[in-house]
């Protein structure tokens, strides 16, 4: 028993899954993964594998790897399923979680501290919220972790040089190929910023090591760009053009802007901010040099990312990784000396930061009962599940706190998580709900039994796209600005309500006929979260 107990990657992996695999069909999807779904879903049927596709369109902002894995989890496991269709990010995270375990005791952390802060990175909010969204951002850093982790064993093991490089090249390659350059410069960059200023580089021997990663690296992540810009040309030179103007100009925001980015560890932002104050942890931490590397990897990577005027908030997924050991410095002088802290001040602050939880583990299941219990009906276990276990968590926690058992309190937070998780996600369900909801599906099953298609008037959205289960074909032409009408008589026409059908000249000998309509937000009409962009009128439109 003592050794299941002891066993660290066991409990980890086992945490790690309770995070990532329960509901994963439940929560719908955003306009990026619908994007990276069309795209795998055109690799299959049309054939688009390396030309990549969105709507049969070229879609080559983004490098194809994380869509060539999602396309070949599509056909194993069907495109009709959300479930399956997430499944390659969720595999891409653990990779994240464990190769983050193993640099920990790499940069020299005990077997347990390197648990913690496993555990403190897959509990971070947007950590296991991107590891549940099927976009480009964790296949990126999760492959660069990895290439760190060779780097690492290439800078300081004598062992194997050349087989450390060539797999650091492979990852530092795969990374590229998932969302070019961002993670070298979000994650690896910072990296070695603070690995020479804490470490120092000692380089004798082993710079053509440090050539050869660079050199695979860049031959595996600069080929599909490469192939495409001989291939495309015009179209390839077209995407270069528009995503280099948006650069200084789109979703900028001030250097300030990330300065909050302790938060988005969620649960653990009170922590996370503690473990950043220098001053006051250097003299308690049993790794001093450590935590300087940590720290400054940390820092690097939110200033580095601050410099960059395109700023959102999932930008920051990077920060979380090195900011997830920074923070088990703190966690693990809690476990070691919390009955030991003299002064109030300071055990204050862990009291409330770790009391808060209390109350929200008590507070959780009865806002939701107020909120959902007209609905109820069929979710019971769910609710039952809910409270019993966050109820029994907090009481846990509550009596830890007070025994002052912050190892046992470190893990009752790990369980709250865990929790929600597993018993709260399915009330989304409820919470998120659209009286007015309609699927593109119907659209395409009336179709079906009208015997007609149907066109886009002038744009597309992709989650539409993605929900209808085909490409629709746009009547717009850019280019021109005239529409380009179909040739049968009797065709669908999806088109904004703003948009006024009636008034364009182009229909004058068509008669239009308002059948049905798509709307696909999870909110009313009435929530200023309402998006016009997911709705659509439908029209079925004839020649006279």
């Amino acid at each position: 028993m003592s050794k299941l107990t002891d066993n660290y990657a066991f409990w980890l992996f086992a945490v790690a899954c309770l995070m990532l695999f329960p509901h994963l069909d439940v929560i719908e999807t955003n306009i990026m993964e619908s994007r990276n779904f069309i795209t795998a879903r055109e690799m299959v049927t049309s054939n688009h594998w390396i030309l990549t596709t969105l709507n049969d369109l070229p879609r080559y902002e983004k490098p194809p790897l994380p869509t060539w894995l999602t396309a070949v989890s599509g056909i194993v496991f069907g495109f009709n399923t959300i479930y399956g269709m997430r499944l390659p990010v969720v595999l891409i995270t653990l990779l994240l979680v464990f190769g983050t375990f193993r640099l920990s005791e790499k940069i020299g952390l005990s077997k347990q501290q390197s648990f913690h802060n496993g555990l403190i990175l897959i509990t971070s909010f947007y950590i296991y919220f991107a590891g549940r969204d099927n976009q480009w951002d964790m296949y990126t850093h999760s492959f660069m972790i990895i290439c760190i982790l060779f780097l690492w064993n290439s800078l300081n093991d004598p062992k194997k040089p050349f087989l450390n490089a060539v797999l650091a090249g492979l990852f530092f390659g795969f990374s590229f190929l998932s969302k070019g350059p961002i993670s070298i410069y979000a994650l690896l960059l910072p990296f070695l910023i603070a690995y020479g200023f804490t470490y120092k580089f000692q380089l004798k021997d082993k710079k053509i090591y440090l050539i050869i990663i660079f050199v695979i690296g860049l031959i595996i992540g600069l080929s599909w760009p490469l192939y495409v810009k001989w291939a495309d040309p015009a179209t390839y030179l077209q995407v270069t053009k528009i995503e280099s103007s948006r650069w200084g100009n789109y979703n900028t925001k001030p250097f300030y802007y990330y300065w909050s980015f302790f938060t988005q560890s969620g649960i653990w932002t009170v922590p996370a901010f503690i473990a950043l104050l220098y001053p006051y942890l250097k003299s308690r931490v049993t790794n001093l040099k450590a935590y300087q590397f940590t720290l400054l990897w940390t820092l690097a990577s939110v200033v580095l990312l601050s410099i960059v005027p395109e700023k959102k908030s999932r930008y920051l997924l990077p920060v979380l990784i090195p900011m997830a050991l920074n923070t088990g410095f703190y966690i693990e002088y809690l476990i070691q000396n919390f009955k030991n802290i003299s002064q109030k001040k300071e055990k204050g602050i862990v009291y409330s930061a770790f009391g808060l939880i209390v109350l929200i583990c008590f507070a959780i299941p009865v806002v939701i009962f107020i909120k959902v219990k007209n609905d109820l009906a069929g979710f019971e276990f769910w609710l039952i599940g809910l409270t019993l276990s966050l109820f029994t968590i907090g009481y846990l926690l509550l009596t830890n706190l007070k025994k002052q058992n912050f190892k046992k309190v470190f893990y009752s937070v790990i369980a709250v998580q865990a929790a929600v998780i597993v018993f709260g996600i399915p009330f989304t369900k409820l919470i998120l709900k659209n009286p007015d909801y309609a699927s593109a599906k119907a659209i395409r099953d009336n179709e079906k039994k009208l015997g007609i298609k149907s066109y886009e008037l002038k744009a597309f959205t992709p989650e539409i796209i993605w929900d209808y289960g085909y490409s629709i074909p746009i009547l717009l032409n850019e280019k021109t600005n005239k529409l380009n009408l179909p040739v049968e008589n009797k065709f669908g026409l999806l088109a904004f309500k703003k948009d006024s059908i009636t008034a364009k000249k182009e229909f004058s000998s068509y008669t239009i006929k308002e059948t049905s309509y798509i709307d696909l937000n999870h909110v009313p009409k009435e929530s200023k979260k309402h998006n016009d962009r997911l709705t659509r009128i439908y029209y079925i439109v004839t020649k006279k």
